[in-house]
């Protein structure tokens, strides 16, 4: 029962214990973290081609990611507007010029396209593919050794995190809703609870659930949970302008894992540099999150 759980954590935690000081190699560990990203991706295409009654297994994929997406974003955004009446997030700063939102929602994008050439390529039934699902377990591994890595060289610290208390709050709150969002959407769909909490427990972190999904569920529910979080991160992208001079926190936690890194440059250029430690601390609390609640669900 506890297997996989293992398989998922101990990497993690192994990367997380290595100290990163010198930013060469946390620069190594970044891009070799993004190619390994786009490999496992480029694995769970593949596989996506293997698949028996290939035709109504797409459809099924965009049917669970399109539920899990509204039903889990309704919550959230429900769940953040009661905190921004509870707590209002005080501020005074003046929206700056945003870089091309195209361009970044195109960036997010180039995932799909990786994930579309494996399909492609499974498509030929050539042998050697079918290793790709055992392949993509050792690639797998190496990855969350590298996130654990990553993690640790964000520079976060315990105090750090426990003093921005709007980021861990907001955090907290995006959590607990998207599960409850999770839930609804299982039941909407007739998939057994944990599987919408496993859905639920990747807060956009895209490249991360759908590969963890695709090893303990296949690549049918591991394709819904990628494209649920990626079209959480396009909507994110696309709303924070609009959202963030009223509904600051609403902004914030539409981003979910992505604050840290992707989504922060258009936090930061809509919210200014006061948003920037909250962003970090509830990124970094959901990136620490999502592979721990999903090993744990799905075990």
């Amino acid at each position: 029962m506890y297997s996989g759980l293992l398989i998922i954590l101990i990497p993690l935690i192994l990367g997380y214990l290595l100290p990163l000081r010198r930013p060469a190699i946390l620069g190594l560990v970044n891009r070799l973290l993004s190619g390994m990203v786009y490999v496992i991706l480029f694995f769970m295409g593949i596989s996506l081609a293997f698949l028996d009654n290939l035709s109504s297994n797409l459809l099924a994929i965009f049917h669970v990611a399109l539920v899990s997406v509204v039903a889990i974003l309704i919550c959230n955004l429900l769940a953040l507007r009661l905190l921004e009446k509870k707590m209002p997030w005080r501020h005074a700063h003046k929206q700056q010029a945003l870089p091309s939102r195209l361009n970044m929602a195109l960036d997010s994008l180039k995932l799909c396209g990786v994930v579309v050439a494996g399909f492609l390529l499974g498509l030929t039934h050539w042998s050697p593919l079918t290793h790709a699902g055992e392949a993509s377990e050792y690639a797998l591994i190496f990855l969350l050794f590298l996130v654990g890595m990553q993690l640790r060289g964000s520079g976060m610290t315990i105090r750090q995190i426990v003093l921005n208390r709007r980021g861990t709050i907001v955090a907290a709150t995006v959590c607990v809703s998207a599960l409850a969002g999770g839930v609804i959407a299982a039941l909407l769909l007739g998939l057994p609870i944990h599987t919408g909490l496993a859905l639920a427990s990747g807060f956009g972190w895209y490249s991360l659930s759908g590969i963890l999904m695709t090893e303990s569920f296949g690549p049918v529910i591991g394709s819904a949970a990628f494209f649920n979080d990626l079209l959480r991160e396009l909507i994110a992208i696309m709303l924070i302008p609009g959202l963030i001079s009223q509904h600051r926190s609403s902004a914030l936690g539409l981003c979910g894992a992505t604050s840290m890194d992707f989504t922060l440059p258009v936090l930061q250029r809509s919210g200014g540099n006061e948003i920037v430690p909250a962003a970090i601390v509830h990124g970094f609390l959901l990136s620490l999150l999502a592979p721990v609640l999903i090993a744990l669900f799905v075990s």
